[in-house]
């Protein structure tokens, strides 16, 4: 077993159902709210969500999806069923450190979709 994780061409379900949908939009907003390369949402297990986008300050850096699930633990999150994330970078691999903080709130098999700033699914993982 490895700790790659494994990206599929398409998830078995509708990548984009109606709450699927709504994590990616909420991932735009926040991208476009500070004009960022990068925006992020996840919703844990009682259905909530949080977004956040990159920060990049001298003395501070985090992604947008690490940030995402730190706020998701710092509310009490029990879980996650979910997350996105927004690049309008379209080299932007996901990093094996935000599938990590994913992985390490939500378990194996979260969903995890990216998309470019038109909401378009660009790619699908599952932690």
């Amino acid at each position: 077993m490895t700790d790659q994780p494994a990206e599929t061409d398409q998830p078995a379900a509708d990548p984009l159902d109606p709450e699927d949908r709504k994590l990616v939009t909420l991932a735009r907003s926040s991208r476009a709210r500070v004009q960022g390369l990068h925006g992020a949402a996840v919703r844990d297990t009682t259905g909530r969500t949080y977004t956040a986008a990159t920060v990049h300050l001298s003395s501070l850096q985090v992604s947008a999806l690490r940030l995402a699930v730190a706020m998701a633990v710092s509310s009490g999150a029990p879980g996650l069923e979910a997350a996105a994330l927004v690049t309008a970078d379209p080299d932007h691999p996901i990093a094996e450190l935000d599938l990590s903080a994913v992985r390490d709130l939500g378990g194996t098999g979260v969903p995890v979709l990216v998309a470019d700033p038109t909401g378009a699914l660009r790619a699908y993982f599952a932690t």
